[in-house]
């Protein structure tokens, strides 16, 4: 038991945070009310060919209203997607098809279904609830030269998810992620997860994501372009009302 309580103090004193501590500090951030900005999404399958989409999108608290618009191709051009995330019901996903002039609801037990073919499901277009997963602090580990601690996440009983388990790593010093694996029910690595910042009006920007799907040998890459932050974004623009308008 002494031996133990060593141990225990050795771990406390290495990494300082608890894993509730570190996930609070990564929430506690100052990031923009809002952003705009255009995306590129590139999908490659196992053969190394490619496909190409150009997107534009509107966000607002920290992702918890988002609406994406395809502007090409032009067989996936005017499809939108409109998600308003919820503390105390089911997050709200919506997508606008114009080929069958109808707006489709995604389910909560569709969540697991990929985003216009691309390897991140519509569970990856969500933000973690911190109340919805047990979080600890498993390791630390130098990635891209910075200091990282390895975060594990682990969905509560009651919570329905695709995966078992993610591990992130985070930068101690900025609080973002750099790096997640994600884990299938089986226990097996499904995703390999990449992501890249630039400091824009003293923020922490995402430039880029990159999402590799392990098992099926297939990835996306998101690419943001022509970022603007702060510009107002009003609630009334999350609305189904302008799924079905392009914008100029």
């Amino acid at each position: 038991m002494k031996n133990l309580a060593i141990i225990i103090i050795i771990i406390s004193w290495m990494f300082g945070l608890t894993g509730d501590e570190l996930v609070q500090k990564m929430e506690d951030r100052i990031t923009p009310k809002d952003s705009k900005v255009d995306m590129v999404m590139t999908l490659t399958n196992k053969k190394g060919k490619t496909r190409e989409s150009s997107l534009r999108s509107a966000t607002k608290d920290d992702g918890a209203k988002q609406i994406i618009w395809f502007l090409s191709p032009a067989d996936d051009k005017g499809v939108s997607f409109l998600k308003i995330e919820h503390d105390d019901k089911d997050d709200e996903m919506r997508m606008w098809l114009p080929a069958f002039k109808k707006i489709r609801r995604i389910s909560a037990s569709k969540r697991s279904d990929s985003f216009m073919g691309s390897d991140m499901s519509y569970e990856d277009m969500s933000t973690r609830q911190s109340n919805e997963f047990k979080f600890k602090i498993i390791g630390s580990e130098i990635f891209k030269d910075a200091s990282c601690y390895l975060l594990e996440s682990k969905p509560k009983e009651h919570i329905r998810t695709e995966y078992s388990q993610h591990i992130t790593w985070v930068d101690s010093t900025l609080f973002v992620p750099l790096k997640e694996e994600s884990y299938d029910k089986m226990g097996k690595i499904i995703k390999e997860k990449y992501f890249t910042y630039t400091v824009i009006n003293e923020y922490q920007i995402l430039t880029e994501i990159q999402v590799t799907n392990i098992q099926k040998n297939h990835s996306t890459t998101l690419t943001f372009n022509n970022i603007e932050l702060d510009r107002g974004v009003e609630d009334s623009y999350f609305h189904e009302r302008y799924l079905k308008r392009l914008p100029k």
